[in-house]
């Protein structure tokens, strides 16, 4: 009994806020949101689930330090660079982060108590806007703007019935297979489309962020002038 007792308190002491947000973020990865709870954490770790309070208040607490673990991993705009090419970088960014982080999708911007890669990456992003000339009402429209594209764009490849063009092939065949085609020219002209040798559904954000990014610089210079 004293041994197995000495070596929890051994496991106990080798446990630490970050390695358990470490571990709570893998788990999320794995298996979503609903796969993370005090006890899972607890097995994941070797101790048991309450050995989480020690450094958590509550569930809530280890979801807000690791969106602030994904809000780290988006690159932020660097002083070196234009507003336009900063909010370009940052918006890739931010969109290969969402999708290897899907369960985040919806916490990011939920978050009652940010953490600093939040908040710092927040005041990053409004900073570069306001050195490009910004003033503060039309920076809050610039962000909201990008933010609105950036992640509705991420949620809608996260959906998608495919992601190659076998994918497609297979989506498209199974969704015309009860109708007849030519009552749906269009779709069937797009579907030809996208089953192009190259094409990836992953290149229109691109093309959508740059008018964006344009529109932005136009309606900047009318402020102007």
């Amino acid at each position: 009994m004293a041994t197995h007792t000495g070596k929890a308190t051994l496991r106990r002491a080798a446990l630490s806020r970050e390695l358990v947000l470490q571990t709570a973020f893998r788990l999320a990865d794995q298996g979503g949101l609903e796969s993370l709870s005090m006890r899972k954490l607890g097995q994941e770790l070797g101790v048991e689930g309450m050995a989480m309070y020690y450094y958590f208040a509550n569930r809530e607490q280890i979801v807000d330090g690791i969106v602030d673990l994904v809000f780290a991993e988006i690159d932020l705009p660097s002083g070196d660079s234009d507003w336009k090419s900063a909010m370009r970088l940052r918006a890739i960014s931010l969109r290969d982060v969402l999708l290897r982080h899907r369960w985040a999708i919806g916490l990011m911007e939920s978050r009652r108590n940010g953490g600093p890669a939040n908040l710092r990456h927040h005041d990053a992003v409004i900073g570069s806007l306001r050195a490009g000339g910004m003033d503060v009402e039309m920076t809050a429209h610039a962000y909201s703007l990008l933010d609105s594209y950036t992640y509705g764009f991420a949620l809608t490849k996260m959906t998608l019935p495919f992601d190659t063009g076998e994918e497609i092939a297979e989506v498209a065949q199974g969704m015309l297979a009860s109708f007849d085609a030519n009552d749906y020219p269009h779709l069937v002209e797009m579907m030809g489309h996208a089953l192009k040798p190259g094409y990836d559904y992953l290149d229109e954000f691109e093309y959508g962020l740059d008018i964006i990014l344009d529109s932005l610089g136009i309606a900047l210079a009318s402020s102007r002038s």
